[in-house]
């Protein structure tokens, strides 16, 4: 019921004030048990409610995926596997999985509501799956997208030649594991705002992207921020958010 029809209710005396106050008291909640879904996220923040995968049951996400969808809820998925996709399938069949970057995705309705272009740089193509999942959720933000792969500092003559196109963007996410130097490259370069995502990729001096993650978070080209190690997911919300203002 929704705020209108409960308005209308107690107006017309066919309910009461305290049964009214109940109604709007139970707003944005949606209650499962094993999970309580957030249905006013996207009004509240401009985020809707996203479900992560991992360290769910298939049964468990498959019944947020059905609850969701049965309630007119946009559908993200993110980290899900083979397995998990077909358990939401079952009960959301025009749901989409992008293998590489694990997210599932269902949408109502397709549109664009972002001012501008978010351009999302890999550094290598290794670099895919986290560049894949902020692609994937920016693109069910309702952003346009554009993607720049494998151009990585060890060629950087690649990046220039994609240069027009970067500095055009209202955003930039730039992923990179190694070194993560790909961040501060373009953070020179643009007068956007440069978001870096630093990956686990690399031998065993990176640490399982720590070494990357401290790159991007001591670079010296201003405007550079940095979401945490393979975070695609994060880099695009807030990429997202900063389209919109």
């Amino acid at each position: 019921m929704d705020i209108r029809d409960i308005l209308e209710k107690y107006k017309d005396g066919e309910m009461e004030l305290v049964e009214a106050l109940s109604h709007f008291n139970k707003r944005g909640i949606e209650e499962m048990g094993f999970a309580t879904i957030d249905t006013e996220r996207l009004h509240r923040t401009g985020l809707p409610e996203v479900i992560y995968a991992a360290g769910k049951t298939t049964d468990q996400v498959r019944l947020i995926a059905e609850r969701m969808f049965n309630k007119g809820i946009d559908i993200l998925a993110t980290r899900a596997t083979p397995e998990v996709y077909e358990a939401v399938k079952s009960v959301v069949p025009k749901a989409v999985y992008n293998q590489l970057a694990r997210t599932i995705v269902y949408k109502h309705k397709e549109e664009i509501l972002g001012k501008g272009y978010i351009a999302v740089i890999s550094a290598g193509t290794s670099d895919l799956p986290v560049a894949e999942e902020a692609v994937e959720t920016a693109r069910f933000l309702n952003n346009e997208v554009v993607t720049i792969y494998d151009v990585g500092v060890a060629g950087i003559h690649r990046l220039f030649n994609k240069l027009d196109l970067i500095r055009n963007a209202r955003v930039i996410i730039v992923v990179a594991g190694m070194e993560g130097a790909l961040a501060s490259v373009v953070g020179g370069l643009v007068e956007k705002p440069v978001i870096g995502v630093p990956t686990s990729i690399g031998y065993g001096a990176n640490f399982q992207g720590l070494s990357a993650l401290l790159s991007m978070l001591n670079s010296c080209a201003a405007g550079v921020s940095v979401v945490n190690i393979d975070n695609g997911f994060g880099a695009a919300c807030q990429a997202s958010l900063i389209n919109k203002l």
